[in-house]
C-alpha cells in the first residue's frame, strides 16, 4: 500500500510514445477511421504489417519467446495513441492473449505460440458469456475429455474482439468442475459458428462464438492449475489497456472541441468566448489529467502485489469519467450537428460507451475497491 503513489514515466515509454503519436496520426486520420467503419475486415492489413514491424507486438514478451523483453507498462503508451486517433488493429487482442500464455501456458505452449504473435500472427480471448458479470471465473461453457487426450467444447462466448483474423482464441471453460483455459485454433471453429455482433462501436469488430462441438487437442489445455491466477492477470491487464485507450480518446475529444470553441461563431462570438462553455472544457481537461496521472501510475504499479490491483481498478474507473464526461460535452458543444453522425465527436461518444462496458464500468470497480481498501472485519 505504501506504494501506491508511485507515479514513474520511464525513457522506453517516451520514446514507444513518441512513436506512437507519429504513427498513429499518420495512419489513422478520421477519414480513414470512417472509410474502415463500413470495411468488413474493420482494419488495414499494411498498417497491421506495420506494427509488427515496429515491433510492438513483442513489447511485453519476453526476449525468450522472441519480445522485447519490456513490460505491460511500455504498452500503455502504445494503446493510449491508438485511442486517441482510432487505430483499429487487433494489437490490444492481441497483446492480452499473449499474457493470458504468458501466466498461464505450460512452457512448450509458450516456445510454440509467443514467437508467432510476435511475428503477427493474431490471436484473441473468448471469456465473456451471456451471464457475465466480469467476473472471469463465472464460467458456463464447458469441456470434455475424450478417449485420446483431446477436448470438446460446448458453450457460447460474446464480445469476442477481432474473432474474424484471429489465428488462435484462447477461451475459458470449466473442466472437471474448475477453470480451465484452452488454446482453439481458429480453423476448427465453423464459420457458422462466428456471428458478428452489432455494438455501439463501429471501428471495432465483435463477434458471438458458438463452441459447442469444437475440438481441441490435448496439447492445447493450458496447465489448469494456472488457470485462476491467469484470468485474474488478465483481468487486470485488459483494464489497464483499456484505461490507456480511454485515456488517449478523452484526450483528442477535448482537442477536438476546442477546435470548434475556436472556430465556429454565434451572434458575432466565437461560442469559445462563453463562460458557459469555457469551464465545462477546464472540467473535462483536469479530470482527463487526473485520469491520465492514475493511468501512468498503474502502469507504474501494475507488477506489485496489491498496490498494482488497486492502482489499475482506479485508474479504469477514472479514465471511464474523464473519458464519458469529455466525449458527453463535445456532442453538446457541437450543438445540432453534435447529433448526427458526420460529426466526428460522436466516434468517441460510442467508443466511451464501449470501453465503460468492457472488463467492468466504473463503478463495478469502485465497488471492487472499497472491498480491498476496506476489507470486511
Amino acid at each position: 500500500m505504501q506504494n501506491l503513489g508511485r507515479l514513474g514515466f520511464s525513457e522506453e515509454q517516451a520514446d514507444l510514445l513518441d512513436v506512437a503519436a507519429n504513427f498513429c496520426a499518420q495512419r489513422s486520420p478520421v477519414q480513414r477511421v470512417r472509410a474502415l467503419m463500413t470495411d468488413e475486415l474493420g482494419h488495414d492489413p499494411g498498417v497491421w504489417r506495420e506494427t509488427v514491424d515496429l515491433g510492438w507486438l513483442g513489447v511485453a514478451i519476453p526476449e525468450a519467446y522472441g519480445g522485447v523483453g519490456l513490460s505491460l507498462a511500455e504498452v500503455v503508451p502504445i494503446a493510449e495513441q491508438m485511442g486517441r486517433r482510432l487505430l483499429t488493429v487487433p494489437f490490444v487482442s492481441s497483446t492480452l492473449a499473449a499474457q493470458a500464455l504468458l501466466k498461464g501456458a505450460s512452457e512448450d505452449q509458450k516456445q510454440r505460440i509467443l514467437p508467432l504473435i510476435v511475428s503477427g500472427s493474431p490471436a484473441t480471448l473468448a471469456l465473456a458469456e451471456a451471464e457475465s458479470d466480469w467476473d472471469l471465473e463465472a464460467i458456463a461453457s464447458t469441456a470434455m475429455r475424450l478417449p485420446d487426450g483431446g477436448l470438446t467444447l460446448s458453450g457460447v462466448k460474446r464480445l469476442t474482439v477481432d474473432a474474424h483474423v484471429a489465428e488462435r482464441i484462447i477461451t475459458s471453460v470449466m473442466l472437471d468442475g474448475s477453470p480451465a483455459l484452452v488454446i482453439v485454433d481458429a480453423a476448427d471453429i465453423p464459420a457458422a459458428a462466428r456471428r458478428r455482433e452489432t455494438i455501439i462501436d463501429e471501428t471495432r469488430r465483435s463477434f458471438e462464438i458458438d463452441l459447442t462441438g469444437v475440438p481441441v487437442a490435448g496439447a492445447n489445455l493450458m496447465p489448469q492449475e494456472l488457470a485462476r491466477h491467469a484470468l485474474h492477470h488478465i483481468h487486470l491487464a485488459a483494464n489497464l489497456l483499456t484505461a490507456a485507450e480511454m485515456c488517449g480518446g478523452a484526450q483528442a475529444v477535448i482537442d477536438t472541441t476546442l477546435d470548434y470553441l475556436k472556430t465556429r461563431k454565434q451572434f458575432g462570438q466565437l461560442i469559445g468566448s462563453y463562460q458557459a462553455l469555457k469551464h465545462p472544457i477546464v472540467d473535462a481537461y483536469v479530470r482527463y489529467e487526473q485520469a491520465r496521472s492514475h493511468l501512468y501510475s498503474a502502469a507504474h504499479n501494475f507488477s506489485d502485489q496489491g498496490a498494482g490491483e488497486i492502482a489499475t481498478r482506479m485508474a479504469k474507473a477514472e479514465a471511464d469519467a474523464a473519458f464519458s464526461f469529455a466525449s458527453d460535452r463535445a456532442i453538446q458543444f457541437h450543438g445540432g450537428f453534435g447529433f448526427t453522425y458526420d460529426c466526428d465527436a460522436q466516434l468517441y461518444r460510442r467508443r466511451a460507451i464501449w470501453s465503460a462496458a468492457q472488463h467492468g464500468d466504473a463503478t463495478y470497480h469502485k465497488r471492487r475497491l472499497a472491498e480491498l481498501l476496506l476489507p470486511a472485519p
